[in-house]
């Protein structure tokens, strides 16, 4: 299910999502940013709330339940990127952050020292 939900609102799968961020083993919500982090937080309560309304029996119907809650998410996404300019699924991780955080530190170190 974490596939169908996160392709529904990300429009990329779990591994294509590892992938675009740089991922090998590392965890992919570890390395999202805060905006990631609660639409994908987003799809899931979304997701839940709706099952629990609609009780599914089988795979299939838990599948497009799946889908309808990553939608949720999927149009407020596509409704901040409109109105930012900015992508919200980026190849941003916490490795990328830290690499930048260290480069930062090092253009104020005092040169000669």
């Amino acid at each position: 299910m974490t596939d169908i939900i996160t392709k529904a609102w990300a429009d990329n799968t779990t591994k294509e999502y590892k992938i675009l961020k740089g991922l090998k083993k590392e965890n992919l919500r570890d390395n999202m940013t805060n905006t990631e982090l609660i639409l994908n937080m987003l799809t899931e309560a979304s997701t839940k709330d709706i099952s629990q309304t609609e009780t599914p029996k089988t795979f299939e119907e838990s599948a497009k339940i799946a889908r309808r809650g990553g939608n949720v998410a999927n149009v407020a996404r596509l409704e901040l990127e409109a109105q930012t300019g900015k992508k919200v699924v980026t190849s941003l991780s916490a490795k990328t952050i830290l690499k930048d955080e260290l480069k930062q530190i090092d253009k104020k170190k005092p040169k000669g020292k």
